[in-house]
């Protein structure tokens, strides 16, 4: 059965009328009753019978038409259905966010002012490949692999966060070293950040002495704003510290910085929206690199 055999059989049983039927569908009559003929050549069973001048369905043709119409109905509308899928899914952004992630949620916050019919789908895995926007970070960072991709970096120092009575906190810099036996608060070793302060750590010689750990980077700058140990602390990607209490010193010997990564894969039929926010998330880093946040 073709489609254009079974619109037209719907539109002579709602009628009744082969002249009309004829009309209303810009065809010939007698093409017309060769379709309707054809199809109930095919399903071997009459669907309208003769009723003086007009037709009527039969009760194959009434039980047809009863099963067809809501499926036809159906077909007619996929196309609108698709294309509002497409609309929705090129207005979705599956941004997966590794690093960053206060810095992030405020310039998510920032940008649905600006357009509040993105959708924005959250997600934190590093196996994951399936996203729009990624956030990551490291200390080297080669995107020669990263290819058909647009990556963004930029740098971001790293500080220890020292208790404003701390012995060193009126030093203008300190070098890892001189932190061998202080007490940190840390992020958990599964978390990037504090895989990258790992490695100068043991670039300079040094275990830190940690004395509380945790998945949570709120908890973490708590507990370090609080006095409670010092730690680790990224210049501009996490709130920026009270000074009243805190002392933020850059660390040298080495001198600790990472890039914070951000990779956009162009992977919908229409990436206008996912590329603005793309070129959003650069210049709300880039501000907030310059502390205008």
């Amino acid at each position: 059965m073709e489609l254009t055999q079974l619109r037209y059989f719907l539109k002579v049983a709602e009628l009744q009328h082969i002249t009309k039927a004829a009309n209303e569908l810009y065809i010939a009559q007698p093409a017309l009753t060769q379709t309707i003929h054809r199809l109930e050549s095919e399903l071997e069973v009459p669907l309208f019978a003769n009723k003086g001048r007009n037709i009527v369905l039969t009760e194959y043709g009434h039980f047809f038409y009863q099963k067809l119409k809501p499926l036809l109905s159906q077909i007619y509308e996929l196309p609108e259905q698709v294309r509002a899928m497409a609309n929705l899914q090129n207005s979705t952004i599956h941004l997966n966010v590794l690093a960053a992630s206060s810095l992030v949620t405020q310039a998510i916050i920032e940008y649905q002012k600006i357009d509040d019919s993105l959708h924005i789908q959250l997600d934190q895995n590093e196996r994951s490949e399936l996203y729009d926007i990624c956030i990551t970070t490291d200390i080297l960072h080669n995107s020669s692999d990263l290819f058909k991709q647009d990556v963004y970096q930029i740098e971001e120092k790293i500080y220890v966060a020292l208790p404003i009575n701390h012995r060193l906190s009126d030093r203008k810099s300190v070098s890892l070293k001189e932190l061998e036996n202080e007490q940190f608060i840390s992020l958990s070793g599964a978390k990037q950040f504090r895989a990258i302060c790992d490695k100068y750590c043991k670039a300079a010689g040094i275990k830190p002495n940690i004395i509380f750990e945790s998945d949570s980077p709120a908890a973490v700058k708590n507990m370090i704003s609080a006095n409670m140990g010092i730690g680790f602390w990224p210049a501009f990607s996490w709130e920026r510290i009270t000074q009243e209490k805190v002392r933020m010193v850059p660390i040298v010997e080495p001198e600790c910085t990472r890039n914070i990564i951000i990779t956009y894969q162009k992977n919908k039929i229409d990436n206008t929206k996912a590329e603005t926010f793309y070129k959003f998330l650069q210049s709300y880093f880039e501000h907030a690199a310059k502390g205008e946040f």
